[in-house]
């Protein structure tokens, strides 16, 4: 692949993560999932951990330029969520590129985000957040930080699944990646395993979100 392909494909999933972050999300408390990781992991498999961490950091600084209003902790946040996940995804489906090896590396990286994002709440919030003790933040690690990042990354992890084949396929007839060797066939079972689990995660999430 080319530098200027990379710098293309760096921009336009730069772009996509953005605006993906933008149009579809669903508040829980102050906290939102949106889909930005799917993309960026995607990127990941693709191009490598390190593609996933320079999407991470560019898409989370814009974030905070544009949208967000807890500034740089809230860039640093976002940037060690992403990062978390993503880069995590990307470092074992690299070393394992398989089906099998995407579903363990997804798998992995939501624990991964779930165990950064626990340890960065009980340390920062009380630092940025308006009257929260560690007491109060301690008291909410259980009830609403583990099953936000734990539906988060089941979101983008159900997505990522069902959107990799579709998205490498489009970026492989636009020229950007180079073609495959493998032209796997369509996995039926992973594509009802995502479709569940991401049906399963939206409801909940909906549900912890006080909307169903």
């Amino acid at each position: 692949m080319t530098k200027t392909k990379k710098l293309v494909l760096y921009a336009m999933l730069s772009a996509l993560a953005y605006v993906a972050m933008l149009v579809i999300h669903i508040p829980v408390s102050f906290l939102t999932i949106d889909p930005k990781d799917t993309v960026i992991v995607i990127a990941g498999f693709i191009m490598g951990p390190l593609a996933s961490l320079i999407i991470s950091v560019v898409v989370s600084l814009v974030e905070m330029i544009t949208v967000s209003n807890t500034g740089v902790i809230g860039f640093v946040m976002n940037t060690l969520s992403s990062a978390a996940f993503c880069c995590t995804a990307a470092l074992i489906y690299k070393k394992r590129h398989s089906i099998k090896g995407a579903v363990v590396a997804l798998a992995a990286a939501v624990l991964a985000q779930t165990v950064v994002m626990l340890l960065w709440d009980w340390l920062m919030v009380p630092l940025y957040m308006e009257h929260a003790t560690r007491e109060m933040v301690v008291g909410m690690l259980m009830p609403l930080f583990l099953p936000f990042n734990l539906l988060k990354g089941g979101i983008n992890m159900a997505l990522a699944l069902l959107l990799y084949k579709p998205m490498t396929s489009a970026l492989r007839r636009a020229g950007l990646v180079p073609r495959s060797e493998h032209k796997g066939k369509i996995n039926i079972y992973l594509v009802i395993f995502a479709v569940v689990l991401l049906a399963v995660c939206v409801i909940l999430a909906l549900i912890l979100a006080g909307i169903l």
